[in-house]
């Protein structure tokens, strides 16, 4: 088992899912996935998370997260957790397919950290992977990680 941060994935789309797994072998993760696809899961397994009774799965160090799922949006996510006392200040990165500038004004304004376009090459996708592990999940510096 490792001690690298998990990953939490918000993606309804399988296809893109694999693609992202295949990037992040090939950037050599270490780093626990977990994928949920839609906002409502993301919900429950965050909750889970941050429960003293259960906390049946790990907290992530940072999410990547779709804008346009199913039953509750990445935008209607995002905005859970910026309201929640405990998950706040959790880094959330928007990793969709839209470049509209509507969504990307969207998702700033309701807290997100980054926001990033699906690239659709393995390549760029595998470069773009490392540099999230390079920057979010060894350079940065998190807040406090919450009280749970």
């Amino acid at each position: 088992m490792t001690n690298a941060p998990t990953i939490l994935v918000v993606e309804d789309e399988d296809d893109s899912v694999l693609l992202l797994e295949s990037a992040f072998r090939k950037a050599q993760f270490t780093n626990p996935v977990h994928r949920v696809s839609h906002g409502a899961l993301a919900m429950e397994y965050l909750t889970n998370a941050i429960s003293p009774k259960k906390r049946a799965v790990p907290l992530p160090a940072l999410i990547l997260l779709d804008l346009k799922l199913p039953l509750v949006s990445g935008i209607e996510l995002l905005r859970w957790i910026r309201a929640h006392p405990v998950l706040h200040s959790m880094i959330v990165i928007i990793f969709t397919s839209s470049t509209e500038p509507s969504d990307i004004a969207e998702a700033y304004r309701a807290g997100a950290n980054s926001y990033l376009v699906k690239p659709t090459s393995l390549t760029t996708l595998t470069e773009l992977a490392s540099g999230l592990r390079g920057y979010w999940l060894r350079l940065n510096v998190p807040p406090n990680e919450p009280k749970v």
